[in-house]
């Protein structure tokens, strides 16, 4: 059974994985625009800062034995999130906007545009 401390760690580190996967196919997109060269290495300083902190939290979770398994579209305003413990496996639903938002909010944060 995950606790609310160990939910809250799972959270903040699938939030930080998700914002890193958006960063890094936006990248992809922008490498492609005229103004590349000003906005990349924005990108690029945004993924360096989120990957420490990324990693750092993957790392407490491995060492509690936790870890995300499975991520599965329920419909287009759901997903579940089948997360690893040890002695069982439980299922977390997020809602899509919710998880944008809190997104957007983490990398306005890091940008300082709060």
């Amino acid at each position: 059974m995950i606790n609310p401390k160990q939910r809250a760690q799972m959270h903040k580190f699938f939030i930080l994985e998700m914002a890193m996967q958006s960063l890094q196919r936006d990248y992809s997109t922008i490498e492609n625009l005229k103004m590349s060269k000003v906005y990349l290495p924005m990108i690029e300083k945004l993924i360096k800062s989120i990957q420490t902190e990324y990693y750092n939290e993957k790392r407490l979770l491995a060492k509690q034995q936790i870890k995300i398994v499975k991520w599965e579209i329920v419909d287009e305003y759901f997903f579940d999130l089948t997360i690893t413990t040890p002695g069982e496996d439980q299922v977390f639903r997020y809602a899509n906007m919710a998880v944008k938002t809190q997104i957007e909010k983490l990398l306005k944060a890091r940008l300082d545009l709060d």
